[in-house]
């Protein structure tokens, strides 16, 4: 049998032992989270981009096709900017940015798919094309003019007007992740 000494002494060394875990795995999530900080090329975001850009610009998109609403052009606009805002550090200004964003809506199609014996469309399906013009003001070799593209597929038996509140949001989001991936992610 233990004396109530050595139990004592016993319980106090699992304390010790204890605190000793705590203090080490703090230790170690502060100075990671120092560390990772410090290093201002990525982030969580996935960004890589050089810490000496500090804003953007993003331009008021047109609208070059005959179909899609009326507002496209901006709301595409204003999501943009809400993303880079979340997603970076980065001061979103008028004009004169580090980095800047423009172009336009280039195609707004709704196209038959999925082909069935009888010759009709199983599927619609409703594609956006923005045609984007990105400078990199700090390095313009990361500077580029290329068009992006997305689709929603629907039900022929129904019409875009009843699909496409639902369809360009989600056409939208896949088309910003994208020009953001390749703007700020350098995919």
């Amino acid at each position: 049998m233990k004396s109530k000494e050595e139990i004592k002494n016993w319980g106090l060394r699992i304390k010790n032992h204890i605190s000793l875990r705590r203090l080490f795995w703090g230790f170690l999530i502060l100075n990671s989270q120092f560390l990772i900080s410090s290093c201002g090329v990525y982030s969580f975001s996935g960004t890589t981009l050089s810490p000496t850009i500090k804003t953007v610009t993003i331009n008021n998109f047109t609208l070059q096709t005959a179909g899609g609403p009326a507002n496209l052009p901006l709301d595409l606009t204003e999501r943009l900017k809400e993303y880079y805002q979340r997603y970076t550090n980065l001061k979103v200004i008028p004009s004169g940015g580090d980095l800047v964003l423009e172009g336009a809506i280039a195609g707004y199609d709704l196209v038959a798919v999925a082909p069935t014996a009888t010759d009709q469309a199983g599927l619609n399906r409703l594609q956006i094309t923005v045609q984007v013009r990105f400078t990199n003001n700090k390095d313009d070799t990361k500077s580029f003019e290329q068009p992006f593209s997305f689709y929603q597929d629907f039900p022929q038996n129904q019409t875009l007007s009843q699909n496409e509140s639902r369809l360009v949001p989600k056409i939208l989001d896949q088309i910003i992740l994208d020009v953001f991936n390749k703007t700020a992610a350098d995919w």
